[in-house]
Formats: structure tokens, C-alpha cells, sequence
């Protein structure tokens, strides 16, 4: 009894050993893989019958897409997400969106907290890079460790304070509708954490539609999506430094000026384009043209709340909400995309090549060439991941390119935002769509940070060769 105890005990010992090491040693595979593990969690939970409203079971394809959908903060929905999902339902899927949220990077190192009892110094340089991504790559100290504590800090702090706040602040417009001040308070905080999470479910029963001619609903909606996609870098930046913009990072300002850039762009493109659309909201006063396509400008950040049928937009509107799409929001926010520095970094590298500068710099810094390398890959991801899963739902489906294109870039950055494509789909064609959410939410710098466990060194350099480019 005594030997098979103790054979017991070393088994869970080596288990616990080979999990710590597995944690310690590789913790962007264990990120990705427990990014996998819980949208398989919540796939079973939501496929059981308390999670429907009418008592049935959820079958696999509608459930495995809501819960990538959820796991990866995207808001994309294949059942009607306020009258399929009993109460019970909709509070698991507003926790897993608060657990996706979090981040890869981030919840893999907590988890990896938890089962080792302390941070190692690379699951450290792991939560750094989502500080700075790039800190997975070097694997040095320079990764701003001394902020690792702070940053979880802030993602625990921001969350709760930012989603309770915009809750208070929406719920007197909920209560105004006519709903019950208990209901109402609970639909306060669906709107408030689908919307900072950059998710765009609406849960409530009583919808988005009565809100859409509501301004101060609006106006906050717009808020909250707007920091949750800046990023907890930057909210930890503002919140320790928001009178001292000097001692901002390059991220930050970089950041900043980005996302306020294509949201007044984004705005003013759609005034133009839509003007005259009565299909839309251009044949409406000025003021409200205005207001109507800052906050479409602001949605496609990865905010995915929408005031009309979004498939009325004209086809130049649809490829300008493409492009900001896929764009998205900051790095290490509840956004997707390929992220507003990424954009950012290969405009001023274009900019010094014109200029025939050897090197790139911005805000009186020089941006190395490594970081470049990675945009470029970013962008070659992103790009291969959105044509290969158009190209497959083009020949599943009958639909346009427009609408499919659309809906995949969606996808791909976790906006949300549909055409109503993404509801006509069969089975396959949601397992595309899910795939395509997983991989847009992991992002290649995780990704490849899993597949390149160590980063070579090459200790000899090959005859150097010009090809002909452009």
C-alpha cells in the first residue's frame, strides 16, 4: 500500500517537473496551448444544454465558433448571441472574454506563476513582451523587467476600473429604455466589458438598436473600445506619466499618434464616401454624418458595434473598413490587426529609404533594423492568413468577395464587424472562420517565438548579392 503511494507521489511529482519545466522553458508554446485548451474548454461548456436557452445542446460548430470567438475576443456569431444563450451562457461567455482579453502572453505567464509558484526569468521576459514584443526575440534583461509587475498590475486594475466606470456611466440609458434597474445594471456591464475588451457581442436582450440615435451611449461605447485597443502598455504609460509626455517611449507616442490619426481618417473617408447613401447614414444632417462615421472609424479598431446593416456600405466604404480593419488596434491591447506600430514602423522605414537615410528613426530615436524585420512579418502573416481563408470560403460559399473578404479580415483582426456573411455560413465554413480567429489572436510574434524555441547564431557571413527590387 506504502510503495503504491509513494510510486503515486513520484508520478505526480515528475508531472508537476516535466508541466514547471514545460512552463519555464517554453512559455510562448505553452501560451498558444492554453489558448488552445480554453477555447476547448469552453466549446464543451457551451455545448451543454443549460447553456441554451430552450434547454438543447449547442452543436459543435456553432460552439466551437462562439467560444474562439470569445476566447479571442472577437464578437463574430453565428446563433443570435441575446436569445440563444440562457443567462447562465451569456455569463460564461462574458468571463471568457475577460480571460482572453487578458492576453496570451500575459495569461500564460500567470498560469505559469501559478504552477511553478514563482516567475522564472523567461516567463518575465515573456509578460516584458507584451511590453515590448520584441523582448521575446532578444531575450535580454534591457525588456523593461522592472515594469513586468506593474503591467500586471495595471491589466488587472485597468479592466476592472475602466469596465466599471463606462458601466455606471451606460446605465442610465439602459434604464431609460424601460428595463428593470436589476437587468439593467447587468446589461450595463455586458455592453461595458464586451465593448472595452474589443469584443462586440450584445448579450442583453433588449439589443443595440434603441441605442443607435443615443449620443451619450455612443460616445462611451467609443471610449471604452478606444482604451481598450491603445493597449496596457500605453494605459500603463498615461497613468504614471500623463503629465510628463517626454518621458514617453516610442511605442507609446507612436501608438497614440496612430490611433488618433486613422480614427479622424477613418471618420473623414466615410463622410465622403457615404454622403448621399440613404442605404446608410448619408443622407442624414451634417453633425450626425459626422458622429455617424467617427464612431464606424472608431468600431473598426476592433470594437465591432455597429448602428446599421453594415452590407448597405458602398464597395469603396467596404474596402476603406477592410483596410482599417486589418490594421486594427495597439500592441498588447484587446485589439486585433496587425496593429498600429506595425503600420506605423513600415511608413518610416518607406519614408527614410525615400529620404536615403541609412537608418530609421522617430521622436529623435532610432528604431532598429530587427524591429522592421518583424513588421515586415507581421504584415506577410497577416496577409497569407486573410488570402488563404477568402480563397477556401470563396469556394464553399456563393457569396462576393466584398462580403466574403470582408467578414475574413474581421476574422483574421477579431473585430467583429460582419456583412452578415458570417451568418449564412454551413459547418465547414465556420471551422474556417475559427481557425482563422485563433490565428489572428495569437499573433506571429507568439507564434514565432514558439516555433524558434532559441534564436541561432550564425558565426559566418555569405557573399552579398543585390536582386532587383520594384
Amino acid at each position: 500500500m506504502s510503495n503504491g503511494l509513494t510510486r503515486g507521489r513520484n508520478l505526480a511529482e515528475r508531472a508537476a517537473g516535466v508541466l514547471s519545466h514545460f512552463v519555464s522553458v517554453t512559455p510562448a508554446r505553452f501560451a498558444i496551448a492554453l489558448f488552445i485548451g480554453m477555447i476547448a474548454l469552453f466549446t464543451f461548456l457551451l455545448s451543454l444544454p443549460v447553456m441554451s436557452a430552450d434547454g438543447t445542446i449547442t452543436g459543435l460548430a456553432d460552439s466551437l465558433f462562439t467560444a474562439t470567438s470569445t476566447i479571442c475576443v472577437t464578437g463574430l456569431a453565428t446563433v443570435d448571441m441575446a436569445t440563444h444563450w440562457s443567462v447562465l451562457g451569456q455569463v460564461v461567455i462574458v468571463i471568457g472574454t475577460q480571460l482572453g482579453a487578458v492576453g496570451v502572453l500575459t495569461m500564460a505567464s500567470v498560469m505559469g506563476l501559478i504552477v511553478s509558484r514563482r516567475l522564472s526569468l523567461r516567463q518575465r521576459l515573456l509578460v516584458a513582451g507584451d511590453v515590448n514584443p520584441m523582448a521575446m526575440r532578444r531575450g535580454s534583461s534591457s525588456s523593461g523587467l522592472a515594469e513586468v509587475g506593474g503591467l500586471l498590475l495595471t491589466v488587472a486594475v485597468s479592466m476592472i476600473v475602466i469596465e466599471l466606470a463606462i458601466a455606471i456611466l451606460l446605465y442610465p440609458s439602459i434604464l431609460l429604455k424601460g428595463v428593470d434597474p436589476v437587468i439593467a445594471a447587468g446589461d450595463a456591464i455586458a455592453f461595458s466589458t464586451s465593448a472595452f475588451t474589443n469584443t462586440g457581442f450584445v448579450l442583453p436582450n433588449v439589443g443595440f438598436d434603441p441605442f443607435v440615435d443615443d449620443i451619450w451611449f455612443l460616445s462611451w461605447m467609443m471610449v471604452a473600445v478606444f482604451l481598450g485597443a491603445i493597449g496596457f502598455p500605453v494605459i500603463y504609460a498615461l497613468s504614471h506619466n500623463l503629465r510628463r509626455p517626454h518621458r514617453w517611449s516610442v511605442h507609446v507616442k507612436l501608438t497614440l499618434v496612430a490611433m488618433v490619426f486613422l480614427m479622424f481618417a477613418g471618420a473623414l473617408a466615410y463622410m465622403v464616401l457615404e454622403w448621399g447613401n440613404a442605404d446608410s447614414y448619408g443622407d442624414q444632417p451634417l453633425p450626425e454624418i459626422a458622429f455617424e462615421s467617427l464612431f464606424l472609424s472608431v468600431m473598426t479598431r476592433s470594437g465591432g458595434f455597429s448602428t446599421f446593416d453594415l452590407s448597405h456600405l458602398r464597395e469603396s466604404s467596404l474596402l476603406v473598413t477592410d483596410m482599417l480593419m486589418f490594421v486594427g488596434g495597439g500592441s498588447a491591447s484587446t485589439a486585433g490587426g496587425i496593429k498600429v506600430t506595425t503600420l506605423a514602423v513600415l511608413f518610416i522605414a518607406a519614408f527614410a529609404e525615400a529620404r536615403g537615410n541609412a537608418s530609421m528613426g522617430v521622436f529623435e530615436r532610432k528604431i532598429p533594423g530587427d524591429v522592421l524585420r518583424l513588421a515586415v512579418s507581421v504584415v506577410l502573416w497577416g496577409a497569407t492568413t486573410v488570402a488563404v481563408a477568402s480563397i477556401i470560403l470563396l469556394q464553399l460559399s456563393d457569396a462576393g468577395l466584398d462580403f466574403v473578404l470582408f467578414d475574413v479580415i474581421s476574422a483574421f483582426a477579431t473585430v467583429g464587424l460582419s456583412t452578415g456573411f458570417t451568418a449564412t455560413l454551413d459547418d465547414p465554413g465556420k471551422y474556417v472562420m475559427s481557425a482563422t480567429m485563433f490565428m489572428g489572436r495569437i499573433g506571429t510574434v507568439t507564434l514565432a517565438a514558439a516555433l524558434a524555441a532559441s534564436q541561432r547564431q550564425q558565426l559566418f557571413n555569405r557573399a552579398e548579392e543585390r536582386p532587383i527590387v520594384g
